[in-house]
């Protein structure tokens, strides 16, 4: 490959006294011809357009991966909720890096709060750890397990939920759970683009590890399916109830399969459920 400084045109020396056209002319050319050799020597990977972009990398830094490919990037963010000022470290290749997704804010603010039987609490799809750290401030008596599939989410969850003081909050693999564990209330913004098959493999799985009378809270845009998925959750025997409509969002109130439920079924928030 020739070399790029091979292609600039020799300096040219211009009388700066000169006058008259040819000399005027003379200048214009050399500054167009070297500007249009110095954009033909530039590297073509200098400032990708974001198409380009898109196509040169792997699909990667999704955040339902087990290892996201995405760069390493941590930063820190502030989330203020309920009266509580929490700090986050977050990263990419995790859900929502840069603040609280909106639909995780509308969880914890409209499911309804932990009972005195909610003593086993899951945090499903943890991501960064604000569900399960919120839930495990405002519930200290409550045993707070919070899992995910990817590690760099579950290591910001550990350190998320000690540097806020969450002494109540377990962070796990799915795999490291006891397939016979139960819980009381199951709280899960899910990771809808995973895809249909996985998602609802993902949900079958969980909440069928409610506990008599336990409650799951799932919050899902209305353009990413929620009414379908909780179409697909009444089909599988599961009480499904709006409780909230906000934003776009919808969070559902899911019953144990088979209509286990020694509590109330509760009722949706006067004028916000349509």
């Amino acid at each position: 490959m020739a070399d790029p400084a091979a292609k600039r045109p020799s300096d040219q020396t211009v009388n700066p006294r000169g006058s008259g056209a040819a000399s005027s002319e003379a200048v214009a050319r050399a500054a167009r011809e070297r500007s249009e050799q110095e954009r033909e020597t530039q590297p073509l990977t200098a400032k990708p357009s974001p198409s380009i972009r898109a196509r040169s990398e792997p699909a990667s830094g999704q955040y339902f991966e087990a290892e996201p490919l995405a760069a390493t990037a941590p930063r820190t963010i502030a989330v203020n909720i309920s009266g509580m000022q929490l700090r986050f470290v977050t990263d990419s290749g995790v859900f929502s890096p840069d603040r609280l997704d909106a639909g995780t804010r509308l969880l914890l603010l409209e499911a309804p709060p932990l009972g005195a039987r909610d003593r086993r609490v899951l945090d499903l799809g943890c991501g960064w750890g604000p569900i399960a750290c919120v839930t495990g401030l405002r519930s200290p008596a409550a045993e707070v397990l919070a899992v995910d599939v990817n590690e760099r989410a579950l290591r910001l969850a550990v350190g998320n939920a000690e540097a806020n003081g969450a002494g109540n909050v377990t962070v796990a693999h799915p795999d490291e759970v006891s397939p016979t564990r139960r819980f009381d209330r199951i709280l899960c913004n899910p990771p809808i683009r995973v895809g249909k098959s996985a998602l609802q493999g993902l949900l079958a799985a969980w909440l069928d590890r409610l506990a008599p009378g336990g409650r799951a809270h799932l919050v899902v845009h209305r353009h990413l399916g929620s009414d379908s998925l909780a179409r697909w959750l009444e089909q599988r025997g599961h009480e499904v109830t709006r409780l909230v409509s906000r934003s776009g969002y919808r969070l559902l109130d899911v019953g144990p399969r088979g209509g286990e439920s020694a509590s109330p079924r509760p009722e949706p928030a006067a004028g916000r459920a349509p």
